[in-house]
């Protein structure tokens, strides 16, 4: 079965690679379309996933990743027509000049052919990927979780009428709807149609595709991500990007986990922190020094486990440690951090420019929120992923990071001497 989803996406991906943009946007547009006419059909397939997922005890914030609705659908046609918007890079040339040869050589944007994306319980990441491999003119073979397969089924369906109603083939969007765990290890050998793969879920699944794939691996999307509270930061605005970070959607990978607490503000800034968690419906889990001062706060508080530091919680909880400085800060950082997002909340320039430079993660922010590292607020429009390693792409991989480029040299009879 794999065999001949792969011979249908590379045959697609060559007749991808000659459509011109405004082929792909009108490809696009129909889909955003199609998801809002047949938004019923999505919806009751989500409904029996997630009717399947409870009766199964997935958690809270799985249940949250799986869950659509109509505002959620919308947002998600929407998505695809900021796509449609976005400058198409194939075909771009990024540059180029005239040898001393004669030979006039430059390089040239094209799309990278077939992209293998596996996946959890995330329905949107469907659509994401589908959107943003077509407009860079990629095939797509789609391995979503087991607790998703309906709602995926569903809209690739949708994805797969709009392909055939432009001319183009279904085979361009396919989804592996078999729930068999063996089909994941068959896929990530197939690296004579599909020429990347990027995983998106737990570490498990990321090892599992690291050590068996034959296929390149791009691997992320799996964030401990760390807010440093500087001696010098002012105690409300912090306090505000606080609750931002962890509890404007905690399922998601951009999500706060660990608070590292300045000692030298820590007595006048817990109390406070301990308040707003409260009244925000997060449990701390604190270190020693910082249970001393969180102890008789309003917010439930708990020693932390050491464990706790190397995992997310994707949920309204948050470890809060006191660290010496920013050197202890840095130092816990690359001990426990993913290389996601990190942010230090400080009013010092010197403390702000050694953050940046030592903290080495694929988005490092100064006073602001962690759950800005996304596609669409960094202007990509929707991501495939948020990249955690260093090639080819890093961080919330847009259109660019969809394509690779190729040598063109233009002669006039030149040979070479």
């Amino acid at each position: 079965m794999l065999e001949q989803m792969g011979i249908a996406a590379k045959a697609a991906s060559y007749k991808l690679a000659l459509l011109s943009s405004r082929e792909k946007n009108r490809v696009l547009e129909k889909i955003a379309d199609y998801l809002e006419a047949q938004a019923d059909e999505i919806l009751l397939a989500n409904e029996q996933d997630l009717l399947e997922a409870r009766r199964n005890g997935l958690s809270e914030s799985m249940l949250d990743r799986l869950a659509l609705n109509p505002a959620r659908l919308t947002a998600i046609a929407n998505d695809v027509r900021q796509v449609c918007k976005l400058a198409d890079p194939v075909g771009q040339v990024i540059d180029g000049g005239l040898l001393d040869s004669g030979l006039r050589i430059e390089r040239r944007r094209v799309p990278l052919g077939v992209i293998g994306v596996i996946y959890e319980a995330r329905p949107n990441v469907t659509v994401d990927v589908a959107s943003l491999c077509l407009k860079t003119g990629n095939a797509a073979i789609l391995r979503g979780g087991k607790e998703t397969w309906r709602t995926n089924a569903a809209t690739v369906k949708v994805i797969q009428q709009a392909l055939e109603e432009c001319g183009l083939p279904a085979g361009a969007v396919q989804a592996i709807e078999s729930p068999d765990r063996a089909l994941v290890n068959e896929m990530l050998r197939m690296d004579k149609y599909i020429d990347m793969l990027i995983p998106r879920g737990g570490a498990g699944l990321h090892k599992l595709c690291r050590e068996q794939s034959t296929i390149p691996v791009i691997t992320g999307g799996i964030g401990v991500c760390h807010i440093v509270v500087d001696e010098s930061a002012e105690i409300d605005p912090a306090l505000k990007i606080i609750v931002n970070a962890k509890t404007q959607r905690p399922s998601t990978c951009n999500t706060v986990e660990t608070l590292l607490v300045h000692q030298g503000i820590a007595q006048r800034f817990l109390p406070a922190l301990s308040k707003q968690m409260a009244e925000s419906g997060v449990t701390l889990h604190a270190d020693e020094q910082a249970m001393a001062l969180l102890q008789n706060g309003p917010a439930k508080v708990e020693a932390v486990k050491a464990e706790q530091y190397d995992d997310e919680f994707l949920s309204l909880d948050l470890n809060v440690k006191i660290v010496a400085g920013l050197d202890d800060a840095v130092n816990h950082i690359r001990q426990h951090g993913t290389q996601h997002s990190d942010a230090i909340l400080t009013r010092t320039l010197r403390n702000a420019d050694r953050f940046i430079n030592e903290v080495d993660s694929s988005a490092v922010y100064v006073n602001a929120s962690t759950r800005f590292t996304d596609g669409g607020q960094f202007g990509l429009g929707a991501e495939v992923a948020v990249s955690t390693q260093k090639l080819h792409a890093r961080g919330p991989m847009g259109l660019e990071a969809l394509t690779t480029y190729k040598w063109i040299g233009f002669g006039d009879d030149t040979i070479r001497a």
